[in-house]
């Protein structure tokens, strides 16, 4: 998994929690003579409490409350707490200091990364997400795999990593044999405008029921194959043609979306057929290769069926075929030796968990897949109607991602008509755009991606709640307040800070978490914690709003809440941006 290393060490600010961690680590080290979590946490009592005296004080067989006390007396808290207190049976409640705050917050101000460093050690970091199949249609299924991705794609090139996004789409195989035919049979112009208008749907189904009916068109697809599988000429350009209409539509798809993917992306299973006899010798001279019930296999340890049997991973089919495992197992010989991946990220849905561990377990011993290169399969589980089964449109068929994308554009288009009518109609379109799909993708993101969600349109277009359209219309009201202070933001940024009152301390609390938010949500590849802190972060911001006079505060309070509105909206703005999200000024 990430270890790209505790968030202090990605910022050139302080996240107090992880400053107290950071000051008493080898306090606790040298009480316990070993490394000892001292365990801080944030208060209800005081912005945080350190607990970790209780657990190390019942390993050495000591008073938790006296061991508390060499805690305090050690002096490290005091350059950045102004009241430490020990309560109970050796809780230290710790208070911090408004200087301290003041001071972190006034580093943040004037750095546009916001207090984040690249990383330390850049990875080349090859991300496989999305993946559609060539003359199929891109469904709602489709839509976690993307946006989960592009996300994690950004962030990691926030952090500096060489980033290395692969697309890799079904555009090979037995059923291309019809489809080409069906491509014939209609003629190319007119399935290129069907396909344009994102008919594939339709293409396929029409390819599917005249293999069924037609023994004729069987015995053409069937010889078709044959053809391609080949390489000739005449029946390669026939199937580029098919892969190209396809790619052109799932483009227009990425672009309405708002992800990073283009066809510079494409890692297409056709581009490893030509490595797959070599990935066979390969494992044959590795001697894990054994034949099973006519097919080649591997039966990496620790895989059962039901029966408790072992279970192999099938390399070569007993026809001679190649399958999944064998692409995957390309697929990681290429990244790892081509491209000289340190990590690979499969961002692929849950049911394909033990496929991926197996090819990873297979790679591994075949000696494809060493430290440090790493192989992670980042999961995700479903999305669901109200039913709680998979989403599907009122005919029963799966919905697709095109249709869902402008649905959730009119929606929110109402929904921005009746908030704020002054709005012309072209700056309405732009934030009904922004708007609808930030509300589909926050929604899918901010949900823990290994479980299932319900989509629910009345939640996710909601102005109330850990919604897109709450962060973005934070982010707005922010912004007017500026225009109506008729104020330039970049020259607050060397105002002084002052953190008095109480909404202020955990605004500014909150502000210097950004980068163990970050961090967090990097460490298990979970853009939903990103999402909660930016949920966390616009709660405070209102609290703070409501209970401390900003424009018509005197100075130098008035500069000094001003510029925590700018640090708020730069965070919202960022920490957005990084889920593939904009923020709109105005709504």
């Amino acid at each position: 998994m990430w270890n790209g290393g505790p968030a202090a060490r990605l910022c050139d600010v302080a996240d107090p929690l992880a400053t107290v961690t950071e000051l008493l680590a080898p306090v606790f080290a040298g009480l316990a003579g070993d490394e000892a979590d001292p365990v801080v946490r944030p208060s209800d009592r005081a912005d945080a409490q350190v607990n970790g005296a209780l657990p190390l004080a019942k390993e050495l067989g000591t008073n938790p409350r006296e061991l508390a006390e060499q805690v305090v007396d050690s002096g490290v808290l005091q350059a950045v707490c102004s009241e430490v207190e020990i309560a109970g049976p050796g809780f230290v409640n710790l208070t911090f200091s408004s200087e301290f705050l003041a001071a972190e917050l006034g580093k943040v101000a004037v750095d546009d990364r916001l207090g984040l460093v690249e990383a330390g050690t850049a990875k080349t970091v090859v991300v496989d997400y999305s993946a559609p199949n060539v003359a199929k249609e891109m469904h709602v299924g489709h839509l976690r795999s993307t946006v989960i991705g592009d996300a994690l794609v950004r962030m990691l090139e926030f952090l500096g990593h060489r980033v290395i996004r692969e697309n890799h789409i079904g555009d090979w195989g037995r059923p291309f044999g019809m489809l080409i035919e069906h491509l014939l049979d209609l003629g190319e112009d007119v399935a290129a405008e069907g396909i344009g208008q994102g008919d594939l749907d339709g293409f396929y189904k029409q390819a599917n029921e005249k293999f069924r009916d037609s023994e004729e068109f069987q015995q053409r697809a069937r010889e078709r194959v044959v053809l391609l599988q080949s390489g000739d000429d005449d029946t390669l350009a026939l199937w580029q043609r098919l892969v190209d209409m396809s790619n052109a539509y799932f483009n227009t798809v990425y672009r309405k979306l708002g992800v990073l993917l283009d066809d510079g992306d494409l890692a297409a299973e056709s581009r490893y057929q030509p490595m797959m006899p070599e990935t066979l010798a390969r494992l044959e001279a590795s001697g894990l290769m054994e034949r099973s019930d006519g097919a080649m296999v591997v039966f990496p340890p620790g895989f059962t069926n039901r029966d408790n049997d072992p279970l192999p991973l099938i390399i070569q089919a007993s026809t001679g075929g190649f399958n999944y495992a064998t692409s995957d197992l390309t697929c990681v010989i290429d990244r790892v030796e081509r491209l000289g991946a340190d990590l690979m990220l499969y961002v692929i849905g849950a049911p394909q968990a033990q496929h991926l561990q197996m090819v990873f377990k297979v790679a591994s011993m075949a000696g494809w897949l060493q430290p440090p290169a790493e192989a992670v399969h980042v999961a995700f589980g479903n999305v669901l109607g109200d039913d709680r089964k998979m989403l599907r449109s009122r005919s029963g068929e799966a919905v697709k991602l095109v249709d869902l994308l402008d649905e959730a554009v009119d929606r929110a288009a109402a929904a921005i008509a009746e908030k704020n009518p002054d709005l012309d109609g072209e700056a309405r379109a732009e934030v009904a755009r922004i708007v609808g799909i930030g509300a589909v993708k926050y929604a899918d993101l901010s949900t823990d991606r290994i479980k299932d969600y319900v989509f629910d349109w009345n939640r996710m277009l909601s102005f109330d709640g850990n919604t897109a359209p709450y962060l973005q219309y934070a982010h707005a009201r922010i912004c007017s307040i500026f225009r109506r202070a008729e104020v330039d933001r970049t020259d607050l940024r060397r105002a002084e800070i002052v953190v008095g009152e109480p909404q202020e301390r955990q605004l500014a609390q909150r502000l210097l978490a950004f980068p163990t938010a970050l961090d967090d949500t990097m460490a298990t590849y979970s853009p939903h914690k990103l999402c909660t802190y930016l949920f966390d972060l616009a709660q405070d911001f209102t609290s703070f709003y409501e209970h401390c006079p900003v424009v018509k505060a005197a100075e130098p309070v008035r500069s000094s809440r001003l510029e925590l509105c700018d640090l708020t909206a730069r965070t919202l703005d960022r920490g957005l941006g990084l889920l593939g999200i904009d923020a709109p000024q105005a709504m």
